[in-house]
């Protein structure tokens, strides 16, 4: 076993970089039946006095009704050389296709029996505490300019799901 239990707050500075660059996986369901897609949309922090990550999902996505059915999703953050398992992951429908086999990945579980990946460089293992939906009524003026002009264009506004973190995995 590559990855290891860590402490979410040491690994929390190591999560900025992966984002924008190699980016990350998104799982939820059982390690039986899940679903997964790459997402770049991500924060981690403290909210409520908890340790928090934030995710968002288009209703549209296979995914999002596995978040829906879930009280626990997981993120994934794969080394670079998983560039492929990416791609495919955010290109295709879990509805289509088996993603998890077709790009090779092993479904581990965390807490409560959430999937992640065996092999991420860090996992964060999530309790969903609240959802919402993102409104374009609620887009500030200051945006209006930067977001609504192609935001809304590929698809249906997010659904934001604030889990806290219950768990964390390494591979350093």
């Amino acid at each position: 076993m590559r990855l290891h239990p860590a402490d979410p707050k040491r690994l929390a500075p190591e999560l900025l970089p992966a984002f924008g660059s190699r980016n990350a996986l998104l799982a939820a369901g059982t390690a039986e039946r899940c679903n997964t897609m790459t997402i770049g949309w991500f924060q981690t922090g403290r909210l409520w006095g908890l340790p928090a990550c934030t995710v968002y999902v288009r209703p549209e996505r296979y995914t999002y009704q596995f978040m829906e059915d879930s009280d626990w999703f997981t993120v994934s953050v794969m080394p670079a050389e998983r560039k492929e398992a990416m791609a495919v992951c955010g290109t295709k429908s879990g509805r289509d296709m088996d993603k998890i086999k077709e790009c090779g990945l092993a479904v581990r579980a965390g807490e409560n029996g959430a999937p992640f990946f065996e092999e991420a460089e860090l996992v964060l293992v999530c309790r969903k505490l609240y959802a919402q939906d993102m409104d374009p009524a609620c887009v500030l003026p200051a945006g209006e300019e930067k977001i609504l002009p192609s935001y809304g264009a590929k698809g249906g506004w997010h659904r934001i799901y604030i889990g806290e973190i219950t768990e964390a995995y390494s591979a350093g």
